[in-house]
């Protein structure tokens, strides 16, 4: 059941700053802001892939302000409302760099880096073009404290995957899962560490194959 695909550029938060358009910059929250400038930290100016965002929770504190003036005032900002939709930073991304080619949002709990990167592997396999894995997530609000369970991480990542060009990848369930595990960020570190093999959660990958 592994999946290989190839990784033709990857980054991390941080990266170095990169100036933004005032445009982008009044619309994304913080942590939006900061994926888009992972994001933009491996695309090449000429290459337009397909994006697949994944989040567990998106911008979070955004829509936790949105609940919060709901419940008080009874009303939100349409402009706040707009942007707090689960792919509203790929659509914003797709505005600045021009791209037509679309976008898919992935939210899967605790592996949604794992489902978003099968979907974007799969989906450069299928297409036979390169395609940007775009991965965020900020920590729940104090006030769902209560209710958060297993912490949630703040790991930012895009991998350009490319079924032609890069080093070889698999991921695969694990046959023993280890606890939830943040994957995000314990993927990135097995990238850095040049490690055979590695895995967070449910999940197991592999370099080369």
């Amino acid at each position: 059941m592994a999946l290989s695909f190839r990784i033709a550029n990857w980054a991390a938060w941080p990266v170095e700053d990169a100036a933004l358009p005032m445009a982008m910059r009044r619309r994304a929250s913080a942590v939006g802001q900061r994926a888009l400038k992972t994001a933009l930290a491996v695309l090449p100016p000429d290459l337009a892939p397909r994006y697949v965002l994944s989040s567990r929770h998106g911008e979070i504190t955004r829509t936790t302000n949105l609940l919060t003036a709901l419940a008080e005032d009874g009303e939100v900002s349409p402009a706040e409302f707009s942007m707090a939709v689960h792919h509203g930073l790929a659509g914003l991304l797709s505005i600045h760099t021009g791209n037509k080619q679309g976008h898919t949002a992935v939210a899967a709990g605790a592996d949604s880096f794992a489902y978003g990167l099968i979907e974007a592997a799969t989906t450069a396999a299928e297409s036979g073009k390169p395609v940007l894995h775009l991965h965020f997530d900020e920590p729940l609000p104090g006030i769902y404290a209560p209710v958060a369970g297993d912490p949630d991480n703040d790991a930012i990542v895009a991998l350009l995957i490319d079924p032609a060009v890069g080093e070889t990848y698999t991921i695969a369930p694990a046959p023993q899962p280890d606890g939830t595990g943040d994957l995000a960020a314990g993927f990135v570190e097995f990238i850095r560490s040049g490690a055979p093999s590695g895995g967070a959660g449910r999940w197991r990958w592999s370099h080369g194959g």
